[in-house]
């Protein structure tokens, strides 16, 4: 099911009858069913499900950190299904800005060195990787805390440092796992807002979740059941967007 304002956007995404099969023992278990949607550049999606649903399946397979037992999965036009494991290391650190709900920062190293590990990985020189790694942390508001170690930072900062990690390769697609999970309700306010102002700014925006409140910042929302997309739809937030933009045509 595609929704309306997506239709004439560039797809970033292209899932097409993606199977993700696991056997244990003497059991096949389906963890998708046959999964087949397009997640388009500058989409703020949020994705859905109760547990056993299939939704960290999906967001593995999206993230490259899982291959699905059958089907293809184009990113940016690249047919990432038939990637190895080498090839696919290589898209999650070009491609894929990743933020984590328990933050997966170095302890030992201050908020300007965690930015900086993907482009150490990418083999980038130290003065651009300072400067790339000062403007993400500017950009999430912690140009103040560069200097601090994660255990001198407050819940929500860490947070912040890490969108700032996931940004500072220009990736194609920030992908938050449950981006709240560890946050008081007013900071997981403050990192959504964060995020949707990110979106504004061009990033696509992709966030697994159970919770209907942080669902609903997304502009729109899939919900997987079972391992198959029971529904997806724009949001409250996604139907004024829409309404917008046909306003200013």
């Amino acid at each position: 099911m595609e929704n309306n304002i997506s239709q004439e956007r560039k797809v970033l995404i292209e899932l097409k009858e993606i199977i993700k099969l696991y056997i244990m023992g003497t059991e096949e278990l389906y963890a998708l069913k046959g999964i087949t949607s397009n997640i388009y550049k500058k989409d703020y999606l949020a994705i859905m499900g109760p547990s056993g649903s299939g939704k960290s399946t999906l967001m593995n397979i999206i993230g490259c950190l899982d291959s699905p037992t059958s089907g293809e999965y184009h990113l940016n036009g690249k047919n990432v299904s038939e990637m190895d494991d080498d090839e696919l290391a290589e898209i999650r650190n070009i491609e894929i800005g990743f933020v984590f709900q328990t933050f997966n920062l170095l302890a030992r190293s201050d908020a300007l060195h965690n930015v900086e590990l993907p482009l150490i990985y990418r083999g980038i020189s130290k003065a651009d990787r300072i400067e790339r790694a000062e403007e993400a942390l500017f950009n999430v508001g912690l140009q103040d805390r560069m200097k601090h170690k994660p255990n001198e930072l407050s819940g929500g900062q860490r947070q912040r440092v890490a969108i700032a990690r996931a940004l500072v390769n220009n990736p194609s697609i920030i992908l938050a796992d449950e981006p709240t999970g560890n946050l008081d309700s007013k900071t997981g306010e403050e990192i959504m807002a964060l995020l949707e102002e990110l979106n504004r700014k061009g990033n696509t925006i992709i966030i697994v979740t159970h919770e209907e409140e942080i669902a609903h910042h997304a502009h729109r929302v899939m919900k997987i059941r079972d391992g198959l997309i029971e529904s997806d739809t724009l949001s409250d937030k996604g139907i004024k967007i829409k309404q917008q933009s046909e306003i200013l045509l």
